[in-house]
């Protein structure tokens, strides 16, 4: 792990984040009955990784730089809580405004996943890969979700997956980029606030978005899936050194 530099994890999976969202656009718009049944497996996994490692790995590592992390992580908490709440209240409109608020939102989040890369491979290589891992597995359920959201907003065909990949796939990168020069200049107090905040971010994704979607439609072995992400995030956790 430590052959790579900082850039090159942040780069490396960013741009993986980026060609798994876009597999889940391009699986829902040629085979829409697979991509439906897979991809509760896919979110409950990747929600059994994002709840693990923030609360074992990345909010300890966040509280030994800074004492104040857990401030942080309730402010990332309850910032991803009322933005939920507030992009819920305007997709409630007509079917456009639907489409235009479901793009503004998946923007922030894709956005939000690529600050995250940033600030956690900036911390430890080993966190920035668990939590890098579970944003990447995610991804192939947000790029459904999103196809899905604009084909609801009255967005068709080539046109929802065309806007779906540069709203959702291309702004992981995207952010990554533009956030590396920022947190490479912070200090250990900075960092410690941010790595909080991304843990409460983190942990509201995977508690209160990802499993509560999964579990709607619930598969015989969504269960499993989800105690393999925790099972998987306990083994590089234990053999990292």
């Amino acid at each position: 792990m430590k052959e790579f530099s900082t850039f090159t994890w942040i780069s490396i999976f960013a741009i993986s984040a980026m060609l798994v969202n876009s597999f889940g656009i391009w699986a829902i718009y040629k085979n829409r009955e697979w991509a439906g049944k897979t991809k509760e497996y896919f979110m409950c996994f990747a929600a059994g990784i994002l709840i693990s490692s923030p609360l074992i790995m990345s909010f300890p590592q966040a509280l030994q730089k800074n004492s104040y992390a857990g401030f942080a992580a309730l402010i990332g908490f309850i910032f991803m809580y009322f933005s939920n709440k507030i992009i819920k209240y305007k997709t409630k409109q007509r079917e456009l405004a639907f489409g235009i608020t479901a793009i503004e939102g998946i923007v922030i989040h894709s956005l939000m996943d690529g600050v995250i890369y940033t600030v956690t491979f900036s911390i430890s290589t080993v966190i920035g890969v668990l939590t890098g891992v579970g944003l990447v597995i995610h991804e192939f359920a947000e790029g459904i979700i999103t196809f899905s959201m604009l084909l609801k907003g009255g967005i068709n065909g080539k046109k929802a997956g065309i806007y779906a990949f540069l709203v959702a796939a291309l702004t992981t990168p995207v952010g990554a980029f533009i956030a590396y020069p920022l947190v490479q200049n912070l200090s250990n107090d900075i960092l410690g606030l941010a790595l909080g905040f991304v843990s409460g971010v983190l942990v509201y994704v995977s508690a209160s978005h990802l499993l509560p979607e999964a579990s709607e439609y619930e598969k015989k072995h969504s269960t499993l899936a989800f105690i393999t992400g925790i099972t998987f995030t306990l083994f590089i956790m234990f053999t990292k050194h």
